[in-house]
């Protein structure tokens, strides 16, 4: 029996989330197994599944999500993702956090199980954490990655 090509795409991006699980935490990176932060995972899953990147972020300060203006992270996810209902957070999609109420979204991951994410944290590798409601009350976002025109890379 044929999967849906949905179900295709969400195997593909926890497939290729989670070859990226050891991989240091370095700022600004986006390499697997060399080294990536919350934003380099994602592109690089990305780039993975997509051939390209949606857009260069350009280089940004460890404190960019407090200092540069608006919700960057937020308004890139809207741009190239499609956003979901907090409600319907599933594995495969992009969340988004943010630390406190009304602040941008400042750290990124994709989920890998109805209640595990896995994510570049600094001072980790890339891990997976559950869940929880520490980190449950912080999501500012849930969004579906596009759908693959001709398939997965890979």
């Amino acid at each position: 029996m044929m999967k849906a090509a949905d179900e295709m795409s969400v195997e593909a991006v926890v497939k290729a989330a989670l070859s990226w699980l050891g991989t240091p935490y370095r700022h600004q990176g986006s390499r697997k197994g060399v080294g990536c932060d919350c934003l380099g995972l994602v592109r690089g899953v990305w780039r993975e599944l997509y051939d390209t990147e949606p857009e260069d972020p350009g280089p940004y300060a460890a404190d960019w999500a407090e200092t540069g203006g608006g919700d960057r992270l937020m308004e890139a996810a809207k741009r190239h993702c499609r956003e979901k209902p907090v409600a319907d957070l599933s594995p495969g999609d992009l969340v988004l956090f943010r630390w406190r109420p009304n602040a941008p979204a400042r750290h990124a991951a994709i989920m890998v199980a109805p209640d595990r994410f896995i994510h570049a944290y600094q001072g980790q590798a890339v891990l997976i954490s559950a869940l929880v409601p520490h980190w449950r009350r912080r999501i500012a976002g849930v969004f579906a990655f596009p759908p693959f025109c001709s398939g997965p890379r890979g």
